[in-house]
């Protein structure tokens, strides 16, 4: 099926989108039972807890762990945002850096300033856009990063948008008096797919939509750590409680460049199975055997998927033993759970 597509519906009972392209799953947005990123907190922290380099905060939701120790005070209340998914057992990371993000604007308390998206290189559009800005304003002390989908969108919800989020970063970060209390809910799958789904595409709404639409089929390939990869290549993608394992292998062929061409074709493809997958942490790669002086020319073609991925990913580098490693934002929840020991 040519096209694209975005279809709002539920998988095992929890609400869901996905991206479909041409007839391939490019995303999936699944909720889970964890506090969602983008939560923000009045917090109250504890004691700072040595060796950890950080300090526990009180929540209604219980604890969350904030990488910070200068400048607090036990008891003495803060602001904090929720930046990614907990594994079992630990608390949530917060940061005290809260961003109010939508659609077309984000507004940065504490960080002042007007800045468009870098992609929008059209000049007269950028100079419109800080029209824009200026006219609708932001608090005090406040700055706004117009987003990229703002290169085609209607005038007057650019500016609705920017009026919203600093109206909620204005109530927001006016409420720093009490106890531990939730002051924001982070996106759910539709919100998320709204927000950042801006592609010109089909919008399905209509219960049982993945499954007419052939979601469930792709989610399905997915229970399976096996991956196909381009030139009869494959690899396989699979969490451990301590990290991702990614193992690439040629295939049948055995000429000296098979090696690279499988890399390649999995460096293409990593970022787009761990997102499916919502496969975050330390992932490490061991790749098809291939000469050292290709290194660089698989590192580019990681490096060219990953700005594409909207999931913040570092390549951290090769190790010793010829392993390639990168360190992934745990933004989603993994699609069928946590691995168990």
């Amino acid at each position: 099926m040519k096209g694209t597509t975005i279809i709002l519906d539920q998988f095992e009972g929890r609400e869901a989108a996905a991206l479909m392209i041409d007839g391939r799953l490019e995303d999936l947005l699944v909720d889970s039972d964890g506090t969602a990123p983008g939560t923000i907190y009045r917090a109250v922290p504890d004691r700072p807890v040595k060796g950890q380099g950080g300090v526990f905060c009180r929540t209604p939701d219980g604890s969350v762990f904030l990488r910070q120790i200068k400048g607090l005070s036990p008891g003495r209340p803060l602001l904090v945002q929720v930046t990614g998914h907990a594994e079992p057992g630990k608390a949530p990371v917060v940061s005290p850096r809260v961003l109010f993000k939508s659609r077309y604007a984000i507004v940065t308390p504490e960080a002042p300033g007007l800045n468009v998206s870098r992609s929008i290189r059209d000049d007269d559009r950028r100079d419109t856009l800080l029209e824009i800005a200026h006219e609708t304003g932001v608090p005090e002390g406040m700055g706004l990063i117009l987003r990229s989908s703002c290169a085609e969108a209607d005038e007057a919800e650019i500016a609705e948008d920017i009026r919203a989020m600093s109206d909620l970063a204005a109530q927001v970060m006016a409420d720093t008096e009490g106890g531990p209390e939730k002051l924001v809910d982070g996106d759910g799958p539709h919100a998320l797919a709204w927000r950042d789904w801006t592609m010109q595409a089909e919008v399905e709404t209509a219960p049982g939509g993945f499954e007419t639409h052939g979601v469930l089929d792709e989610i399905e390939t997915l229970r399976s750590p096996y991956v196909p990869l381009s030139g009869g290549a494959s690899a396989y993608v699979e969490p451990t409680r301590a990290l991702v394992a990614v193992d690439v292998n040629t295939g049948a062929s055995g000429s000296a460049a098979s090696g690279l061409r499988a890399n390649l074709a999995l460096a293409r493809e990593l970022p787009r199975q761990l997102r499916l997958r919502g496969l975050a942490g330390q992932v490490v790669v061991d790749p098809a055997p291939m000469p050292h002086k290709d290194r660089k020319q698989v590192e580019g073609a990681l490096r060219k998927a990953l700005r594409e991925d909207p999931v913040e990913t570092t390549l951290v580098g090769w190790t010793t033993l010829g392993h390639m490693e990168l360190q992934r934002q745990r933004l989603r929840a993994p699609l069928f759970g946590w691995s168990t020991p």
